[in-house]
């Protein structure tokens, strides 16, 4: 029988679970370019650098709001504009999920995955309890869950479930699915993220619940890993923003780890 243990460990999905540098980013870049008549396209620092404000952890949010700084350089008024929000979400879903809402033929059909169903199953060996908080959809976080990792319904609050984050309220939600039918509240939560406002959401939960340990972890996604220089400033913009330690990859973070990160 599994021990159980006194740590809850919460996995973010994009840049942690699968790497989406080939396609929430980049239909992002798609988005932005089709909706400025080709004139900008972001790059990947230009994303990485808006995603550092903390606030743009949506895609679909993000892509509108570069299309409005771009309009804005060329002197056009953000309050004169009057983007479709709507229409920018369908098009970028061209672009990720395809053309064919039955059967997905998009960028997300192409996305690396980044571990493998025995790390998570090492976690539960040692008493471990884990699930899922992440601002993808619900089927875009289902799709890689259970088709591609094959889980069994894992617990997963998604983009349709609570609020965006840096908010810890589908963080909160997670937990309660997690304890839920347990006979001890679990003292330790470790999140695992990949940005900015995953470190925030973290840092927001402990104000607003003291009596756990908090800890932030965050991974560099693989496209901040082609040069030295960009993974030690990724780094140091996740330790700043709150991790108390980053990792290459999120299989680095072990049962054996994990007890040393709450001392």
């Amino acid at each position: 029988m599994t021990k159980q243990t006194n740590t809850i460990v919460v996995f973010d999905i994009d840049g942690v679970i699968r790497d989406v540098g080939g396609s929430y980013r980049r239909a992002l870049a798609d988005t932005v370019e089709h909706f400025t008549d080709g004139a900008y396209r972001p790059t990947p620092v230009d994303i990485d650098n808006l995603k550092s404000e903390g606030i743009w952890n949506n895609d679909w949010e993000a892509s509108q709001e570069f299309i409005y700084r771009y309009l804005e350089t060329q002197g056009q008024k953000r309050e004169q504009l009057q983007l479709d929000y709507e229409i920018i979400v369908t098009y970028f879903q061209t672009r990720y999920r395809g053309t064919d809402s039955e059967n997905w033929n998009g960028y997300i059909c192409n996305e690396p995955l980044l571990l493998q169903p025995s790390y998570l199953e090492q976690l539960t060996q040692a008493g471990i309890s884990w699930g899922f908080f992440s601002g993808a959809t619900r089927g875009s976080a289902t799709y890689v869950l259970e088709k591609r990792l094959g889980l069994q319904s894992p617990v997963l609050i998604a983009m349709e479930d609570a609020p965006g984050k840096p908010d810890p309220t589908g963080l909160f939600d997670t937990i309660s699915l997690l304890e839920n039918g347990c006979d001890q509240r679990r003292q330790t939560v470790i999140y695992v993220g990949d940005t900015v406002a995953d470190m925030y959401t973290v840092e927001k939960a402990r104000v607003l619940d003291n009596s756990r340990t908090w800890i932030g972890v965050g991974v560099l996604p693989p496209h901040v890993q082609e040069t030295v220089a960009h993974r030690d400033a990724y780094t140091q913009t996740l330790i700043k923003a709150g991790a108390k330690v980053v990792y290459s990859n999120v299989q680095e973070l072990t049962p054996v780890k994990i007890p040393k990160l709450e001392v």
